[in-house]
């Protein structure tokens, strides 16, 4: 079992976006910049491209739907989305609130925020979803 689907069986606390049958939405505990939220199928599937085309649909469908609330919550330009697929063996879509491209950098720094304003910035996204 992934820790994300030990996060989406709630065995694992996350800061939780948005959640339907077949999806998950979270924020990143390692963050690009505020907002920054991961999409994940329930459906444990290591590697996106593996993914039968529906629910590949589907899943860009709901990210779509938390990239939109993302953007009436947190001051950006864009929300720009990354599939890497190496660092956990669930397949996800980051969704990652930038104001130029460079903020998609991967070698970029990492955002160290305490758990009140990951609690203030998924209620903010939570409220616009």
């Amino acid at each position: 079992m992934t820790i994300f689907s030990r996060i989406i069986a709630g065995e694992i606390p996350s800061y939780k976006i948005a959640e339907d049958e077949q999806f998950y939405a979270f924020l990143d505990i390692h963050p690009m910049s505020k907002g920054h939220t991961l999409v994940v199928p329930k459906q444990e599937t290591d590697y996106i491209f593996d993914l039968d085309d529906t629910l590949l649909g589907d899943m860009v469908i709901f990210a779509k739907k938390v990239a939109k609330a993302i953007e009436n919550a947190i001051p950006c330009k864009r929300v720009g989305m990354m599939v890497v697929g190496l660092e956990v063996p669930h397949a996800h879509i980051h969704l990652i609130p930038i104001q130029k491209e460079s903020d998609m950098s991967l070698a970029n720094q990492k955002l160290h925020l305490s758990a009140e304003e990951f609690e203030v910035i998924a209620e903010k996204i939570r409220a616009a979803f």
